[in-house]
């Protein structure tokens, strides 16, 4: 098989390390790649948000399967674009995507059916969202209604915060037309699990729950990131709390997508909070997380591209999805500044003295003149395996101690809370 992979993240190098493993692919393209994926595949310089772009060279290539990595191509309708031209692509449809494309609708959805999820209020101007915080106070979370890469969502402890949120969401654009409408939520205490399911029709397989770590300090502090690090498995997930999440949060909202026209088929994000209540969403993704996708792969037995075309076949029922034992831990290492402002191009080196029980997947990296260099505010996603959690975190830490550059930060804290657990 000759196999396309949409994007340029660390998720994207998990995905096409994964897909290499398999004996049915001959070959992967990857668009538009980094540093890190050019090692293992060819990349294209086309870029994840050029849908036609994209569908051009999936014909001129006979490409056999497109994986989509990022939300964007997905809520710009790539998977329809695709299969109306005949072309195999794993991924949900545009109006699938769209729980994850405004915050807004996926509330709407939730409450509609019952979806346990926080309070909320909805608005498309700074001053009745301004007014609202005066009336109701905090703490509260404001959030950028669509895509803003991870980053649009403030958690304010403070009135003061929550104001300057909504100023800085809707009236300065912090965000862009992401910040177009607000949502508001009642802030949830408890702590968070990442949990990805394969779907196709009724059929939920969930992949192994992990955790991510959202704020960019230890202990988590700081402003929120795409994600500063994750591991697998999360121990707070228990069987029964598994159990009730599928039967509280997965089912019913694949069902209700349906009932809403979405049918929804690829794999499905619910970030998750787990309360003195029980579960409650706190998002929902249309693809694999990042950087959760980073550990989840590392721990998969079964050939991915299996599971992907058996979903594509309506087949997924059919179709065994084994895990290995074990945990997975991964470290992001991220440039000086971010989720601020960074610089780029800083020589990373040190990434030959990685012990072989860590991968390295590149975020943010690119080639020049023959040496790797910074290329985005997540640099490196470090990932140790190891026989269980605290193995996986010395394994990962050993490889982030290992790798240098300039301005380099970094949690120390990866998986800390999965120890008290176990």
């Amino acid at each position: 098989m000759k196999v396309l992979v949409v994007g340029g993240g660390g998720r994207e190098h998990a995905i096409v390390w994964k897909l290499k493993q398999s004996p049915r692919v001959a070959q992967i393209y990857c668009a538009p790649g980094n540093a890190g994926i050019r090692q293992m595949a060819e990349c294209v310089n086309i870029q994840a948000g050029d849908v036609y772009g994209l569908l051009n060279f999936a014909r001129e290539k006979s490409i056999d399967l497109t994986v989509v990595g990022p939300e964007i191509p997905l809520t710009n309708g790539i998977v329809d674009i695709f299969e109306k031209e005949g072309l195999k692509i794993f991924g949900p449809s545009r109006a699938a995507a769209e729980i994850e494309g405004s915050k807004a609708l996926a509330k709407e959805i939730m409450a509609k059916y019952h979806i346990p999820t926080a309070r909320y209020a909805t608005f498309d101007h700074a001053e009745e969202a301004r007014a609202y915080v005066q009336k109701h106070g905090a703490p509260c979370v404001v959030k950028a209604d669509g895509l803003a890469a991870g980053k649009g969502v403030i958690v304010a402890m403070d009135d003061e915060t929550a104001l300057a949120a909504v100023d800085i969401i809707m009236a300065q654009r912090a965000f862009g037309q992401a910040g177009d409408r607000v949502v508001i939520e009642e802030f949830l205490q408890g702590e968070e699990v990442s949990v990805l399911a394969f779907i196709e029709g009724d059929t939920i397989i969930p992949l192994v729950a992990s955790q991510d770590h959202k704020r960019v300090g230890d202990n988590d502090t700081g402003p929120n990131t795409g994600g500063m690090g994750a591991y697998a498995p999360a121990p707070l997930y228990t069987p029964e709390l598994a159990e009730r999440v599928e039967r509280e949060i997965l089912r019913p909202t694949v069902q209700a997508l349906a009932a809403e026209g979405r049918t929804y088929r690829g794999v499905l994000y619910a970030g998750l909070m787990v309360t003195a209540d029980g579960p409650k969403v706190l998002e929902f993704n249309a693809r694999f997380g990042d950087p959760e996708t980073q550990p989840v792969l590392s721990l998969l037995e079964t050939d991915l591209v299996d599971i992907m075309e058996s979903i594509l076949e309506g087949k997924l029922a059919q179709q065994p999805v084994a895990w290995k034992d074990g945990a997975a831990v991964c470290v992001v290492m991220a440039a000086g500044g971010y989720p601020g402002k960074y610089g780029k191009g800083q020589e990373i080196t040190g990434l030959a003295e990685v012990p072989p029980e860590v991968q390295v997947f590149h975020a943010g990296t690119a080639l020049r003149g023959g040496r790797i260099v910074c290329d985005g505010g997540r640099v490196l996603g470090v990932t140790g395996v190891g026989r269980n959690i605290p193995e996986a975190i010395d394994r990962a830490y050993q490889g982030v101690r290992s790798i240098v550059f300039e301005g380099a930060h970094y949690r120390t804290d990866i998986g800390r809370k999965a120890l008290s657990k176990i």
